[in-house]
């Protein structure tokens, strides 16, 4: 009995869904750009990102060993 209920809610659920991503799409909009980009400053933006990615990681990788060798406290 409760598997034929569920079963009726679902496509009710899913068409509330669809409506709800349709209105937000609508308002999305854009236009051309103010400023052009170049690709010196993609680049270095992209390298800002990948070092402000990849040095926190380094250094928990680089630290590692230390983390091991710690004792753990009493529980």
């Amino acid at each position: 009995m409760m598997a034929l209920l569920r079963g009726a809610t679902q496509p009710l659920a899913l068409g509330r869904a669809k409506g709800i991503l349709q209105e937000q799409r609508s308002s999305i909009y854009s236009k051309p750009p103010k400023n052009k980009i170049g690709a010196g400053q993609s680049f270095f933006i992209m390298s800002v990102f990948a070092v402000a990615m990849l040095v926190p990681a380094g250094w928990i990788m680089h630290h590692l060993p230390e983390y091991r060798k710690r004792s753990r406290p009493p529980p």
